[in-house]
C-alpha cells in the first residue's frame, strides 16, 4: 500500500507538470496577467495545479509509511523520470546522450539510497 501512495504521488506530480506546460503552450487560451480569469478558465493550468495538490498529499500520506530519506528520492526521481519521458513523447523536445545518462545515474543513485 505504502509503494502505491507514493507511485500516485509520483503520477500526480508528473501529470502536474504536463498539464502545466500544456496549460503555458495554449494559443488558444492564453494566460494573461492582466486577466485573473484567464487563469481559472485554463483547464489544463487548474487541473495542474490541483494535481500537484494531490500529489502533495500523496506524498505527506507515504511519509507515514515510509522514511522520508527513500520517499522523497523516490519521489523526485520517478517524477524527473517521467517529466523527461513525457516531455520527449508529448513535447518533441530532445534529450541527448548525457541527459540520458544523467537520469539513468540518478535512478542507479536512488536505487542505492533504498537498497538495504
Amino acid at each position: 500500500m505504502k509503494w502505491l501512495i507514493l507511485i500516485l504521488g509520483i503520477l500526480s506530480n508528473a501529470s502536474a507538470s504536463v498539464l502545466i506546460k500544456v496549460a503555458m503552450s495554449s494559443k488558444e487560451a492564453p494566460i494573461q496577467l492582466s486577466n485573473p480569469l484567464s487563469i481559472i478558465g485554463n483547464l489544463p493550468l487548474v487541473s495542474g495545479i490541483a494535481l500537484y495538490g494531490m500529489a502533495f498529499i500523496l506524498y505527506a500520506l507515504a511519509l507515514t509509511y515510509l522514511p522520508l530519506n527513500i520517499a522523497h528520492p523516490i519521489l523526485t526521481s520517478g517524477s524527473i523520470a517521467l517529466v523527461s519521458s513525457a516531455s520527449v513523447l508529448l513535447f518533441g523536445e530532445n534529450l541527448s546522450i548525457i541527459n540520458v545518462a544523467g537520469i539513468f545515474f540518478i535512478i542507479i543513485g536512488v536505487w542505492a539510497l533504498t537498497v538495504n
